[in-house]
């Protein structure tokens, strides 16, 4: 039995990335105004980050909806595959909630899972679970080894800017302000489904190094399994210098550089960059 795998655009997988991978990405939905946009499809990254700077206010996310998972769902299934949905994490969005109500309607024919990550580390996830597809493991196999394998998976990112936290309301326009005079950057990862802050750093090259101590510090990077970079805005030099500062902490093998998409970006700013990977 064939079982697809689908998955969110929260996870940072692009719709080019997808085809070549066989994955569906189901784009979700964010606004500018009276504006909607379909994440990745009906507007890049490119110009997110583009009309987001021209925007006093910061763009409006919403989650996909029962009825379109509904939708997506019945006709994976039309030829008689199973389906592996993997959700961005019910601690940021009430996806999950959306596709597991959806899944109800087709009698064991679609699973759930709660990635509890997004960005980069819900797209390997997903990566992870296609592989097993590939090697012929049944709906029921495929959900219990990704559901191990998702206590190992780690993201860690630095912000490089502060701005977007001020216009979302989630520090004070003085905090924003004297953070950006002092160079401030945050470094952060995913603890428990949320956004975790680690620690509050002086320039990008000490946010290089911070990640680089906590991939060490956490047991290193496994080699088998997948791994991604993302940045976010339209300048990579920021994480092509962490690539080239780290080339020894990698696998010898091509990792895809992804942008960060609508659901983290909103709140990173430009500038951002995070690298995800299961530990050894």
């Amino acid at each position: 039995m064939t079982v697809k795998i689908i998955t969110d655009s929260g996870s940072d997988i692009s719709q080019k990335r997808a085809q070549e991978l066989g994955i569906q990405v189901i784009p979700l939905r964010f606004s500018f105004g009276e504006d909607e946009y379909l994440d990745g499809v009906t507007m890049s990254p490119k110009e997110f980050y583009e009309r987001m700077d021209q925007e006093a206010e910061l763009p409006k996310t919403s989650q996909i909806t029962p009825y379109a998972y509904g939708e997506v769902f019945r006709e994976a299934i039309a030829d008689g595959s199973d389906v592996f949905y993997v959700s961005i994490s019910s601690g940021v969005s009430g996806c999950f909630q959306s596709a597991t109500l959806a899944a109800t309607e087709f009698e064991g024919k679609v699973c759930v899972l709660d990635s509890k990550h997004f960005c980069s580390s819900e797209g390997l996830l997903a990566e992870y679970a296609k592989r097993l597809a590939n090697e012929g493991k049944s709906l029921d196999e495929i959900y219990k080894l990704t559901e191990k394998a998702r206590e190992k998976v780690r993201i860690i990112a630095v912000f490089a800017t502060l701005e977007n936290l001020r216009k979302g309301g989630r520090i004070s326009a003085t905090s924003a302000f004297v953070g950006e005079a002092l160079n401030i950057k945050l470094l952060i990862t995913i603890e428990d489904g949320g956004v975790g802050v680690l620690g509050k750093l002086r320039g990008m090259k000490k946010g290089y190094q911070a990640m680089r101590d906590y991939i060490l510090k956490e047991g290193g990077i496994d080699p088998e399994m997948p791994c991604a970079f993302a940045y976010s805005g339209s300048d990579d030099s920021n994480i092509s210098e962490f690539i080239e500062m780290n080339k020894d902490l990698y696998p010898d093998k091509e990792i895809p550089i992804s942008y960060v998409g609508a659901t983290v970006g909103t709140y990173s700013g430009a500038g951002a960059i995070a690298t995800a990977y299961f530990v050894k």
